[in-house]
C-alpha cells in the first residue's frame, strides 16, 4: 500500500468521512496501474489496447488527468458481451471498458477498497484482499458444526444489474466527503452500454467487468444484507445465527426454525426497498446440521437435504470411523456437467490439433480444477472427472479419421504413458483446527 492509500486508511478507521480524494488519481498512481494491467484482456468500443495506449504513454495519461481535474472526464460506453452461464442456458452480460476507463476504474476500485476494508465484515469474503472461496467454504462447515439446525441458501436474481444507484451514492456519501469523487463515481456508474450496435442509457447496475464492480457490490451489500443482518437480525435472535457472503451469494445459518422462517419472511422486504429481488427459486430454508438426520429419520422424512454454495454441494455426513458429525463437500454436479459440455465443445472443434497440445491444453483445465475443487472429502469426484476427461480424450482423438486410431489398450497403455493426464491431488484442508 503507498503512504497515501495508508493515510486514507488510517482516516477510515477513525469513522470519520474522508476527504481529498480525487487529486490521489495523479499520473504517477495511472502509470503504476498501467504497468500492472493485462495486455491480453478485450478491447472496448475504442479497440485500443495496452500496447497502443503505451505508444504515447505520457501524453495520454497527463490528457486524462488534466480532463478530470477540470471535471471533462466522460467515460466511453461500455461494450456488452455475453458469456455462458454454467449449469443453466441463460447467458450472463459482462461489460468491457475502454482501456483508458480501465486505468479510472482500476485507481477508484483501490481507493475505495482501503476506505471500505476496515469497515466490512469478517464474514464477507468476495473480492477482498487475503480472503478467498475456500476460506469462505471452511468458515461455513465450522459454523453449521456448532449448533445450527437450519440453513437459508438465498439467490439474488440479476444482482450486478439490479444496484439502485442513487442507494450507492447516499452509503458512499455516509463515508466519503469529497463531492469530485463521488461525481466521478456517478459517471462511473451512468456509463451508456453498447449491445449489439444499441446504445442503451445505464439507469441501474454496475457491469460485471468493471473493475470497480467487485467493491461497488461489495459496499452495496455491506449496507443493505451484512450491517441489517449483525445489528437487527442476529441480535434478535432466540439462538445462534451466522452469515457468510461472497460477493452476491450468500449463506444464513440459523439455530433455531423460528429464527430461519422470521429472517425467510423479512428478507424480501428488505431486499425489496433496495432495488434488488430474490430468485424464490433457488431461496428455500432447510433443515440441515448435526441434529437434523436424527430428527428427520424420527420423522419418517428421509436424509437431510443438500445446497450448494460456490460451485460445492454441501451435505451431512459422520467422520470415517462413524465417531461424530461432519459437514461434507463435493462438487457441485451442474457446474461440473457444465464444464464437461464446455471442454466436449472445445475437442470436437480442435481434434485436429496435435495430440501433445492437446494434452497440454487439457491439463491446463484439470490442475485449474483441481485446485478449486480439489478439498477434504472431494477425491472421488475430481477423480471422476479426470475419468471423463480421459473417455472425451478417447472419443475425439478416434474421431480424427475414418479410421478408428486407438483400442482401448493402447490408448491407455501407450498414449497416455507419452502424455500423461494430470493426476487428481488435494490441495486444501477444509478442516478447523478445533475439528
Amino acid at each position: 500500500m503507498t503512504i497515501e492509500l495508508h493515510r486514507i486508511s488510517e482516516i477510515a478507521k477513525r469513522n470519520v468521512k474522508v476527504q481529498n480524494l480525487a487529486h490521489f488519481i495523479d499520473e504517477a498512481s495511472l502509470k503504476q496501474i498501467h504497468r500492472r494491467m493485462d495486455g491480453k484482456k478485450a478491447k472496448g468500443i475504442d479497440k485500443v489496447s495496452k500496447d497502443e495506449y503505451a505508444k504515447n504513454l505520457e501524453e495520454n495519461i497527463e490528457q486524462l488527468v488534466l480532463r478530470m481535474k477540470r471535471q471533462a472526464y466522460q467515460p466511453q460506453p461500455t461494450r456488452r458481451v455475453y458469456i455462458d452461464k454454467p449449469g443453466s442456458k441463460k447467458k450472463r452480460p459482462l461489460g468491457i471498458s475502454c482501456y483508458e476507463d480501465k486505468l479510472v476504474e482500476n485507481r477508484v476500485a483501490e481507493i475505495l477498497s482501503v476506505i471500505y476494508e476496515p469497515k466490512f465484515y469478517e464474514f464477507s469474503y468476495g473480492f477482498r484482499p487475503e480472503k478467498n472461496c475456500h476460506q469462505a467454504v471452511r468458515k461455513l462447515i465450522e459454523c453449521i458444526r456448532k449448533n445450527v439446525g437450519y440453513v437459508v441458501e438465498a439467490d439474488i436474481r440479476s444482482f450486478f444489474d439490479t444496484i439502485d444507484h442513487e442507494w450507492m451514492i447516499q452509503f458512499l456519501e455516509h463515508d466519503i466527503a469529497d463531492r469530485k469523487f463521488i461525481d466521478l463515481i456517478k459517471k462511473m456508474l451512468k456509463a451508456d452500454v453498447l449491445d449489439g450496435g444499441e446504445l442503451l442509457e445505464h439507469e441501474v447496475g454496475s457491469p460485471q467487468g468493471s473493475a470497480a464492480s467487485p467493491i461497488f457490490a461489495n459496499i452495496y451489500l455491506h449496507y443493505v444484507l451484512d450491517l441489517w443482518f449483525t445489528i437487527k437480525i442476529s441480535k434478535e435472535c432466540r439462538g445462534d445465527a451466522y452469515i457468510i457472503r461472497y460477493c452476491d451469494d450468500f449463506v444464513c445459518c440459523f439455530q433455531y426454525k423460528e429464527d430461519a422462517e422470521k429472517f425467510y419472511k423479512e428478507l424480501p422486504k428488505r431486499f425489496t426497498k433496495f432495488g434488488l429481488e430474490l430468485a424464490e427459486e433457488k431461496t428455500r430454508i432447510l433443515e440441515f446440521g448435526r441434529f437434523a438426520e436424527k430428527d428427520r429419520a424420527a420423522r419418517s422424512e428421509g436424509k437431510p437435504e443438500t445446497f450448494d454454495f460456490l460451485g460445492f454441494t454441501f451435505y451431512c455426513s459422520m467422520d470415517t470411523k462413524k465417531r461424530f458429525f461432519r459437514v461434507k463437500v463435493i462438487s457441485c454436479r451442474k457446474k461440473t456437467t457444465a464444464k464437461l459440455k464446455k471442454l466436449n465443445l472445445w475437442l470436437k472443434e480442435h481434434r485436429d490439433w496435435s495430440v501433445k497440445d492437446i494434452i497440454t491444453r487439457f491439463n491446463q483445465s484439470l490442475l485449474g480444477h483441481y485446485h478449486y475443487y480439489g478439498v477434504t472429502d472431494n477425491f472421488e469426484s475430481i477423480a471422476k472427472f479426470r475419468f471423463m476427461i480421459v473417455n472425451l480424450l478417447f472419443k475425439w482423438l478416434n474421431r480424427r479419421s475414418e479410421r478408428k486410431s486407438y483400442t482401448w489398450d493402447a490408448f491407455r497403455d501407450g498414449l497416455l504413458k507419452t502424455f500423461p493426464i494430470a493426476n487428481p491431488k488435494i490441495y486444501v484442508s477444509l478442516i478447523a483446527n478445533n475439528a
